[in-house]
């Protein structure tokens, strides 16, 4: 199963159902990308809770006047086929607020960030 598609889903199915967390079981790759959707808006609060084996992170879903920040979001680098990109490669997105999370040798960063940073790498998703 693919965690990070079912990380983003969940997210996803949360705010339909309008609520105002939601429980993600936690790992290190979660935490990382959770982080870059708070900093860029598309969720509130992450935080670790838990102890030892049943550790997860409750995130705070964001709304503008009812409306969800996240309107959705796209997996392109799947574990059948993984999909890298060199720093020539990176482009703004076509969304103002939109943003591809890409998985450097530095660890994650934003799509703007990547072409600041000459970086390219594994493109992990979409977000808008």
């Amino acid at each position: 199963m693919d965690v990070i598609s079912d990380m983003f889903v969940r997210i996803q199915n949360a705010y339909r159902a309008g609520h105002e967390t939601v429980l993600i079981p936690h790992s290190k790759l979660r935490t990382a990308i959770a982080e870059i959707l708070e900093k860029n808006k598309f969720v509130g609060k992450a935080e670790k809770k838990g102890k030892k084996v049943r550790k997860f992170l409750e995130i705070a879903l964001k709304y503008y006047e009812e409306v969800p920040a996240m309107s959705g979001f796209k997996r392109i680098s799947k574990p059948s086929r993984r999909m890298y990109i060199d720093s020539k490669g990176l482009f703004a997105k076509k969304r103002s607020r939109g943003v591809s999370i890409i998985s450097t040798s530095k660890g994650l960063m934003t799509n703007h960030e990547a072409k600041k940073a000459r970086m390219g790498g594994e493109v992990i998703a979409e977000v808008w």
